[in-house]
């Protein structure tokens, strides 16, 4: 049996606790704002907090979660979510599959890629999108956060390169095989794209899942916030609140402040996105690999 050498041996140690080194400082912030969200006001303006809870509560927790309006905003978010995600992956998928064709099988395509590059650089502005959100109908629906964006050309030109590098050879056989443009896609580009598909779509989720200026600007009524637009105008209603709020509501929330009450809910607001990525996480590293091997 080869036993592995002196420099082998000591590449892979120095390489684990490079690792190790980085997976604990990505680490250490998420148990920091864990640890301020459950700890008692005065130690969380005072600074004391580090690494552990001081004077451990669940007070923000709790206010969250006494708040209708939260599992409401948590829903619009998953609804945002699974529609956004799904029509964005599918105008990427019928975008990118036919700009990678070579000029000779897709004729004047470099025009094409040239007009969706240019938005990539150049917009129309903040208040021309919201005169044609407004006047297409789509103002306080959900449709508001999804079709302004619907095409993310950034993801597509990644979708674009991934499938040029897919072999021409497989395309051809199944063209001679009498397969469609459509079944070409579905069942030969798509299945070999895995690795580009959890990227892109982790990208995808990610972006709606953290977006909150938009639900502000094209959603009138406060039940249908987003998670994060809902958590972005949390903090100003308990400073309006608090004037006329009664002597037991001030009881109850003397542990709890405009830090740890932020500090939740980032951590909240975190939390689906972090519990998501472990099942992509197979794909990134087969991703490493694909394409490595060339004709």
């Amino acid at each position: 049996m080869h036993r592995p050498t002196m420099s082998r041996r000591l590449f892979v140690l120095l390489n684990t606790l490079l690792l190790t080194t980085i997976t604990v400082l990505g680490i250490i912030p998420f148990i920091h704002l864990l640890s301020i969200s459950l700890s008692s006001n005065t130690a969380a303006m005072a600074g004391e907090v580090k690494l552990w809870p001081v004077g451990f509560n669940v007070d923000a927790y709790r206010y969250l979660g006494e708040k209708v309006e939260f599992f409401l905003s948590f829903g619009v978010s998953l609804e945002r979510v699974v529609l956004g995600t799904a029509v964005n992956m599918f105008l990427i998928f019928i975008t990118a599959y036919p700009l990678s064709k070579s000029r000779e099988q897709f004729k004047h395509r470099t025009l094409y890629v040239w007009f969706f590059a240019i938005t990539m650089f150049f917009g129309g502005g903040l208040i021309p999108t919201y005169i044609t959100v407004k006047n297409t109908g789509l103002i306080d629906s959900i449709w508001a956060l999804i079709l302004p964006g619907a095409l993310n050309v950034w993801n597509m030109v990644l979708m674009l390169n991934f499938f040029r590098t897919i072999p021409k050879e497989l395309d051809e056989a199944a063209t001679i095989d009498g397969a469609g443009h459509w079944r070409v896609l579905w069942s030969i580009y798509l299945p070999v794209s895995l690795p580009s598909i959890a990227t892109i779509g982790l990208f995808t989720i990610v972006g709606h899942w953290n977006s909150w200026f938009d639900g502000i600007l094209y959603l009138n009524s406060p039940e249908k916030y987003p998670l994060q637009t809902y958590l972005s105008t949390l903090i100003m209603s308990i400073n309006s609140q608090m004037t006329s709020i009664s002597i037991e509501q001030l009881k109850a929330m003397e542990n709890l402040s405009e830090k740890t009450l932020r500090t939740a809910q980032i951590f909240m607001g975190a939390l689906p996105i972090m519990l998501v990525y472990p099942f992509l996480q197979k794909y990134f590293v087969k991703g490493i690999t694909v394409g490595s091997v060339k004709e």
